[in-house]
């Protein structure tokens, strides 16, 4: 009697474990079906790419006008056909090898409709920063300036633009900078000198490019981005929890999500002031948000807002369009580090350079423009 029981009571347990097993095939079916998860938020997965080139800014002389003229995309579309990047060469050529290069890293996109991805304020154009701020960027120019000193001005290589004051090398071009590299600069004693692009770690939150993969989880949203030349990076943005303490600093910021009816929002803090964007550095806060418009489109907006660096909080928006998850794969990790030689290229090429000077062969090094190819002090 009592295994009979006990058979009994198995096979009741294995008809509910299937009839669970069938209600969860069943509620990813609907989902499916439906553009909603499980839990009935939006189905946000898959590859997702901003397909136009916008200006970040609008220009100014456009004004408050969002949306431009076929005739000026048309002007946009040729300016960028140079050669070398989207225009490709001669086969075989210095020019054809660049070309190829390039658009697989850095693709042409037609140009857009609107006229900056900056919708707010309504100029299209970021906020002036505060006097602060204008103070560390005066501190920051004026020394890739110094360092340019003995080169060329830039009139004297490319008419028009702007560079360093000819004149002798200045007595603090072996100084340790007075703030935190983050660009390229005219010199090459070590990794700091480099730009972060240089170093391998381009990639910065929010960031603007490239393809984004986005998958969703109950209580987790992993985003990847496909930043650069292997410079990559993921974010994870947590759907419960609070952000940690302030002295806890991340490159990308601490992230936690939450759903406004059919829109995920996604606040980020906590950024180390390693990796900045624009400037802002720990006092960043994002607020990102992606909206569904129907099944291939996202509309993703992020306010930006550090009153130490801002005057005012300012806003980007981008519609994002799906990919197909047969011909964008993204199953690497980013691997620029692992075959960095360029980095290190950088310094031999330079020592070399002092070889020479020193053996009286060849110009002071800070004589020669190694920052901008010509086209003057950033």
């Amino acid at each position: 009697m009592k295994r009979r029981l006990l058979d009994s009571l198995g096979v009741a347990m294995a008809l509910a474990a299937v009839v669970v097993i069938f209600q969860l095939a069943t509620v990813q079916v609907l989902a499916q079906a439906t553009g909603t998860t499980a839990s009935g938020h939006p189905d946000l997965d898959g590859i997702w790419l901003d397909v136009y080139d916008t200006p970040f800014e609008r220009a100014p002389e456009l004004g408050g006008r969002e949306f431009a003229t076929a005739e000026e995309r048309a002007a946009r579309d040729q300016a960028r056909m140079v050669p070398g990047r989207n225009r490709r060469g001669p086969r075989g050529s210095a020019q054809d090898v660049s070309g190829a290069y390039n658009a697989v890293f850095s693709s042409a996109k037609p140009a857009g409709p609107r006229t900056s991805l900056v919708v707010d304020p309504p100029n299209g154009r970021i906020p002036a920063l505060t006097p602060e701020a204008q103070r560390d960027e005066d501190v920051r120019r004026e020394w890739r300036v110094m360092l340019m000193r003995n080169t060329p001005t830039c009139e004297q290589q490319a008419p028009g633009c702007e560079g360093g004051q000819y004149g002798p090398v200045s007595p603090r071009r072996f100084d340790i900078p007075p703030f935190y590299n983050t660009l390229r600069m005219n010199r090459h004693d070590g990794p700091e000198d480099q730009s972060l692009g240089d170093r391998c770690m381009l990639g910065a939150t929010p960031d603007f490019n490239g393809f984004r993969r986005i998958v969703q989880g109950g209580d987790a949203v992993a985003i990847a981005y496909d930043t650069g030349q292997g410079q990559g990076y993921q974010r994870i943005a947590y759907l419960s929890g609070s952000h940690p303490p302030s002295r806890v600093r991340l490159r990308h910021g601490d992230s936690r999500g939450r759903w406004e009816g059919g829109t995920l929002v996604i606040e980020t803090t906590n950024f180390s002031p390693k990796f900045p964007f624009r400037g802002s550095t720990v006092n960043r806060t994002l607020v990102e948000r992606y909206s569904v418009v129907d099944a291939d489109t996202l509309v993703y907006e992020v306010t930006i807002s550090d009153p130490t660096v801002w005057t005012a909080p300012w806003t980007v928006r981008q519609e994002l369009k799906r990919q197909s998850d047969e011909q964008n794969r993204i199953y690497y990790e980013p691997r620029c580090h692992e075959g960095n030689y360029g980095l290190a290229a950088m310094f031999i090429g330079h020592r070399a350079q002092e070889q020479e000077f020193a053996e009286g062969r060849g110009p002071d090094p800070f004589s020669l423009d190694t920052t901008t190819g010509g086209g003057g002090a950033r």
